[in-house]
């Protein structure tokens, strides 16, 4: 029985004895499946092909990422605070030496996932830090692909965690998405893609499903906006590398109305 991940989309799923025929990620209109077919690793096998960054990209905020990319590409970020640390969103490859670091900055008190795109290993992590809870919103439950009591499911628009920070329902990529607040600093929000920060790094945009180009509503994007609207933050800090450190909010204001000018 093997804990099987998906090569495409890096979720591992429920023990099989035989690698799965299908990953419903992929299948979902939001991802796709590889042109090759679908095919299947191990965590064993990913350790051996791949190592982990771990870079500070801000003042207790420190990018973790895998050389060769791994899936999708993501990154996640653990951020440090004084009451503990929080890892936001997640990779696949987790090995000895990224453990060790991450015990050096104090270990990780939870984990949260913004949507399913970034589900990956949550489970291995979590087992590695002393199974730290692993928060999922409630609406997106249905896409795990394994299961663990680890596995916290939140209901609800806000989860109010520790030192000021919450986790905020947005929707739109999927019904549970939603992003990190944090009122260290002057604020910031880490979005993995549920907002994604833009290639100028000075605006953001919106959609459905990246990988196939399907933009997200007028309604949806309001919604989002809705969301996020009452926090105050200067920063903001995407799955991929991107980031807005200064000048977020405002960014975020104008993104939306363009965003709804030019899609309606």
């Amino acid at each position: 029985m093997k804990h099987y991940i998906c090569v495409t989309c890096g979720i591992q799923y429920d023990a099989t004895a035989e690698a799965p025929a299908h990953c419903p990620v992929c299948e979902d209109e939001r991802q796709y499946v590889n042109p090759s077919g679908q095919s299947w690793t191990t965590f064993e096998q990913i350790q051996k092909k791949h190592k982990n960054v771990i870079e500070l990209v801000a003042p207790d905020l420190y990018a973790i990422y895998s050389t060769p990319d791994f899936a999708i590409g993501q990154r996640a970020h653990l951020l440090i605070t004084p009451n503990g640390n929080i890892l936001w969103d997640c990779i696949a490859n987790l090995d000895a030496s990224t453990i060790d670091i991450i015990q050096r900055l104090g270990g990780i008190r939870a984990i949260a996932l913004s949507h399913p795109h970034y589900f990956s290993t949550i489970v291995e992590w979590s087992h590695a830090f002393g199974h730290a809870p692993v928060y999922v919103h409630k609406l997106d439950a249905s896409w795990l692909g394994r299961h663990d009591d680890v596995i916290k499911l939140w209901d609800g628009q806000t989860l109010d965690l520790w030192d000021g920070m919450r986790l905020v329902l947005c929707g739109g990529h999927f019904p549970g998405a939603n992003v990190l607040y944090s009122p260290a600093g002057k604020g910031m929000l880490l979005v993995g893609d549920v907002i994604q920060v833009s290639s100028d790094r000075k605006t953001m945009s919106f959609m459905y499903s990246y990988p196939n180009n399907i933009p997200l509503s007028a309604a949806a994007v309001k919604v989002i906006d809705d969301a996020v609207k009452p926090y105050a933050y200067d920063a903001m800090y995407g799955a991929f590398g991107k980031y807005v450190r200064t000048g977020a909010k405002e960014a975020m204001d104008f993104s939306v109305k363009r965003y709804i000018q030019h899609i309606r």
